[in-house]
């Protein structure tokens, strides 16, 4: 069992968990874990995962919790969490690379696709952004392009284990590719937007967009 540990950096136990998992499942693989470095520039790996954001964990009633669709859509529509967690799921294998310079490699993601909301609602034409909402008037835009990718989802297990409330229980949007300010915790709602506007982190001096491979991380870059 220790041996797991040189192979995917966690646990002895979520590491036969993950192993488990990629060998007898369907998971969508993020492609930087196919990269031959998979570390960015400026990053340093580590195996623990690091708990970080603005103020307090929230306290969130989950028998009023509500997800709201809204913006350029046909219809909005809102699901209660029951509602929300019967959609389909996906696991997602993927790395995490921190504005903050930390990187931790082989997470194992379970959840909600964010694809599915192409299925559940009819986004307008014109709609080329999304804002994602969150508890505590959190907020991170992303690009159609970006959030709609195979490997970003709503995510509410960990390597096995439903997601604590400090790392974003009841659900985090997990983005893969991009810093991991932009898989915020705690999520509550998406509106999808013709024009992209700065989030919370963004309006913070964090960057609009978020690359770790190009050190996309300040608003000073955005010009």
């Amino acid at each position: 069992m220790n041996s797991l540990k040189s192979l995917f950096g966690n646990n002895a136990k979520e590491d036969a968990y993950i192993k488990k998992v990629l060998e007898t499942e369907d998971v969508i693989i993020s492609p930087d874990t196919k990269r031959e470095v998979r570390i960015p520039p400026g990053q340093k790996k580590i195996n623990r995962w690091p708990v970080l954001h603005a103020g307090r964990v929230p306290k969130i009633d989950l028998s009023k919790w509500k997800f709201t669709v809204k913006g350029l859509v046909k219809e909005k529509k809102e699901y209660t969490l029951e509602e929300f967690m019967s959609l389909m799921g996906v696991k997602v294998f993927s790395d995490i690379h921190c504005v903050t310079s930390w990187s931790k490699l082989n997470n194992l993601w379970e959840g909600i696709s964010t694809s599915i909301l192409k299925e559940e609602v009819e986004i307008l034409p014109n709609a080329e952004y999304v804002m994602v909402y969150a508890d505590g008037n959190f907020t991170t835009n992303l690009s159609l392009e970006e959030f709609f990718k195979e490997d970003v989802l709503f995510a509410t297990h960990h390597n096995g284990q439903q997601l604590s409330s400090k790392h974003g229980y009841p659900l985090r949007l997990v983005v893969p590719q991009l810093y991991f300010w932009k898989s915020a915790k705690w999520v509550n709602g998406v509106e999808f937007m013709a024009k992209d506007k700065p989030g919370f982190w963004e309006r913070n001096g964090y960057h609009m967009h978020g690359d770790p491979w190009t050190e996309e991380r300040y608003s000073w870059q955005n010009r």
